[in-house]
């Protein structure tokens, strides 16, 4: 088995990968991370709206650097078979050190997922990140999260291996979240769990429970139940005003 990687090559491997959208180095950072099914064209939208409010926007795609397809993401990751959050959890601390490398280091970052991507930065909060090979790299820290304000959670899965079910989280950032009420992957009371203990470590917590089902945002044809056009359309002026508030934040 080959050793982990660090931080930077880590970085390295992501970045040819990583799509960008505003001003490089200006203003607010938001780094969106995908679901199990890959890179979607509405998460180009979302990260429209960060440029649109003077941030910087970084699309993550996890799955380009190893070789992997759609198809693969469907069939091994959305099933639980293959790359778990914690796992994934690297990949998002890699990104920040990256990014938040370039422009004014005291910028504020915030991180967004969708999914998968919300799994895996939820798992990140519950690391300490002290120890060589947390988060499957061989130098973590908490460093590129020292100006975390926030998270954009949507629809997070929060079944069995979703790490804040049993860890506490070590961190206590401002939270947005969408919970759908016909979700089906992770269910009304799996949903509420994930929220127990980021509530505990003292995150100010907002949840919108839209009448959707998982993925209701992503493009037609992505996913086999149907894209819900008017919720995506609110989602994305709720992310707008979102984005307004975190600028308010210390």
């Amino acid at each position: 088995m080959a050793p982990p990687e660090t931080m930077q090559q880590r970085w390295r491997r992501l970045e040819p990968h990583a799509v960008r959208f505003g001003g490089r180095g200006a203003g607010p950072l938001v780094i969106l991370f995908h679901g199990c099914g890959g890179v979607q064209g509405h998460l180009a939208l979302y990260a429209e709206r960060v440029a649109r409010a003077g941030g910087e926007a970084v699309v993550v795609d996890s799955y380009a650097p190893r070789g992997w397809a759609r198809a693969f993401g469907l069939a091994l990751v959305c099933t639980g078979a293959a790359f778990h959050g914690r796992e994934r959890a690297g990949d998002v601390l890699a990104a920040a050190h990256g990014l938040m490398a370039e422009g004014d280091p005291g910028r504020p970052l915030i991180l967004a997922g969708w999914s998968h991507g919300a799994w895996s930065i939820m798992d990140l909060m519950t690391m300490a990140l002290t120890a060589p090979g947390e988060a499957g790299l061989a130098d973590p820290s908490d460093r590129p999260l020292r100006t975390l304000r926030s998270l954009f959670l949507a629809y997070p899965y929060g079944g069995v291996g979703a790490l804040s079910r049993v860890r506490p989280w070590l961190r206590s950032p401002d939270i947005e979240a969408i919970a759908p009420l016909y979700d089906h992957v992770t269910d009304r009371r799996d949903a509420q769990r994930l929220y127990v203990r980021p509530s505990a470590a003292g995150c100010p917590i907002s949840l919108w429970e839209p009448q959707a089902r998982h993925s209701f945002d992503e493009p037609p044809g992505a996913v086999p139940w149907r894209r819900d056009g008017a919720l995506c359309a609110e989602s994305l002026d709720r992310f707008s005003a979102y984005l307004d508030r975190v600028k308010t934040l210390g």
